[in-house]
């Protein structure tokens, strides 16, 4: 199934047809993130930390001592909502990266459990790979045809993607890598320079050359440290892949009753 997708950036209305999900406590303290964003804009009532209240739907990930909650709980609460859009079919919903932020886990262990839901649903861009195409092989022709300016820098990077020499999968790949933002905090707020920064030195001299500490050289390293978090793998994985020394399988993801 092919689904609708939006960038992650923050937002604060939405049409009133479109229901804001987010992720929640079983206190109902929407105190940070898209749950504060939830409170502030959509309608979400402190002390109610589940279901549909004003123009906003909250799928508990942590429980009511603010505590992560394990993936099989938080499946439950995810399955709840599938039953309710498909019980409102003449509505959307905006989804949010829930679990991801303070909940702390990763896109890879969250967005699986919504495959199969119903059209009218919304996904943040970084869910795509897992609950539609699956991920191409990670390989040399892949990274050389990405890591390149005219790419990197391109004002409509989906129309150049179109053009490259790429199957189907790796143009999804690439949409969702450069459509990724890391740069200069990702699309939770959270500030990743110094990972970036990290990212560029350890790969310095192993791979193609860049200007240290330039605007254009952590823009490179937000596209990189994207594809690493995607892949689950580390800067000696890509530099061997860069030079076609192997290729890398992409992630299975997370079992849903894992604790």
């Amino acid at each position: 199934m092919t689904y609708r997708y939006h960038d992650e950036s923050i937002i604060k209305s939405l049409p009133e047809d479109t229901i804001f999900v987010f992720g929640s406590n079983l206190a109902g303290d929407h105190a940070g993130g898209a749950a504060r964003t939830a409170l502030q804009h959509f309608g979400a009532v402190r002390g109610v930390g589940r279901g549909w209240a004003g123009q906003s739907f909250a799928i508990p990930t942590m429980n009511e001592h603010l505590q992560q909650m394990p993936l099989s709980q938080i499946q439950h609460y995810i399955d709840d909502f599938k039953t309710y859009t498909k019980n409102h079919p003449k509505m959307k919903y905006f989804l949010t990266s829930i679990g991801c932020g303070i909940a702390g886990y990763k896109v890879e262990e969250i967005a699986p459990m919504f495959k199969g839901i119903s059209h009218n649903v919304i996904f943040p861009a970084s869910f795509r790979p897992f609950v539609e195409k699956s991920l191409p092989k990670l390989n040399q022709h892949f990274l050389h045809t990405i890591f390149r300016d005219p790419v990197i820098f391109a004002s409509n990077p989906d129309e150049l993607i179109e053009v490259l020499a790429l199957n189907d999968n790796e143009k999804s790949l690439a949409k969702i890598l450069l459509n990724t933002q890391m740069y200069p905090t990702d699309s939770n707020g959270r500030d990743r320079i110094f990972e970036i920064e990290d990212i560029l030195y350890g790969l310095k001299g192993k791979v193609f050359e860049w200007q240290s500490n330039s605007e254009g050289s952590m823009l490179f390293g937000g596209v990189i440290l994207a594809l690493l978090e995607l892949y689950s793998i580390n800067e000696q994985d890509f530099a061997e892949v860069w030079h076609g020394q192997r290729e890398i399988t992409p992630p299975r993801p997370a079992h849903r009753a894992k604790k």
